[in-house]
């Protein structure tokens, strides 16, 4: 690297939002990141996102690959490495070894990844009075997930001494998923201190999605997956159980292509856009 390159790497740098973009790149490694992830996971305006794109590919610190209507974004790496190289090749008037300690030899640069395969990855289903489909959300992914995911549920408002609705422990049990320790209970259990941290929050109606959350510790990655009522159905028992039914169907083939997430769709920086987009089917 030269002089004049590594100039325009820190002019590029300069712009704290530029960092941010650069550094989000490097955390997710070679398989980079699309326009809409990275302005999701920095809240970032696309008009804003796109200006300082362009900047970090002309200083040569981005490269971009068009997939259909996607652009996809990663990081430089062998340039941050030359850069690195450059900044401390004459470390301690060329004799490196009197700084080891503080700037160790330059090799060959290996992005590292978080050690996911033991990662347990918290779940919280919310609803208004917790007593139907975040239940239901709750037992399914408990039930599927094998260990690498645990679920919990709550509700907004729970009504005075609410309870799981019968049909919905009807269908669990049919299915043969347990309703051991399903019960009614506040959001507030989980915005409170020494609560579970959450990785993902999942709004399951319409009507917990519209209201002001708590303060989730961890600031968790967040998504709406909207379905109808069960307990609004009206009629029989017959067809009141075969909506219940119907609504575990519906959960379960979403929360079975969750399970079944490559480890980098789950990585922090990309589970919201994960989560989000899962909610545009099945």
């Amino acid at each position: 690297m030269d002089k004049q390159l590594a100039t325009t790497v820190f002019e590029s740098l300069a712009s704290g939002v530029r960092l941010d973009i650069f550094r989000l790149l490097v955390k997710v490694g070679p398989q980079g990141l699309v326009a809409g992830e990275i302005a999701s996971t920095l809240d970032l305006p696309p008009t804003n996102l796109s200006f300082h794109l362009k900047a970090l590919s002309h200083a040569s610190l981005a490269s971009v690959v068009q997939e259909g209507r996607f652009q996809r974004y990663r990081a430089n790496l062998a340039l941050m490495q030359d850069l690195i190289a450059y900044l401390t090749a004459e470390c301690c008037s060329g004799q490196p070894q009197l700084c080891a300690d503080i700037f160790p030899p330059v090799t060959a640069f290996t992005p590292r990844r978080p050690a996911m395969a033991n990662k347990t990855f918290n779940v919280l289903f919310l609803c208004t009075h917790n007593s139907a489909r975040s239940v239901l959300a709750e037992a399914i992914l408990n039930h599927i997930g094998k260990g690498r995911f645990k679920a919990y549920s709550a509700g907004s408002s729970p009504r005075d001494l609410e309870q799981p609705n019968p049909l919905g422990l009807e269908v669990l049990q049919h299915a043969g998923i347990s309703t051991e320790g399903l019960h009614s209970k506040s959001w507030d259990e989980f915005g409170a201190p020494g609560a579970p941290h959450m990785d993902l929050v999942i709004t399951v109606c319409d009507d917990a999605a519209g209201e002001v959350c708590p303060n989730w510790p961890g600031q968790p990655a967040t998504a709406h997956w909207s379905y109808p009522a069960p307990s609004a159905v009206k009629g029989t028992e017959a067809h009141r159980l075969e909506a219940f039914r119907q609504t575990l169907l519906d959960l379960k083939r979403r929360l079975e292509l969750l399970v079944s997430l490559p480890d980098a769709k789950l990585e922090h920086a990309m589970l919201q856009t994960t989560a989000r987009d899962m909610a545009k089917g099945p």
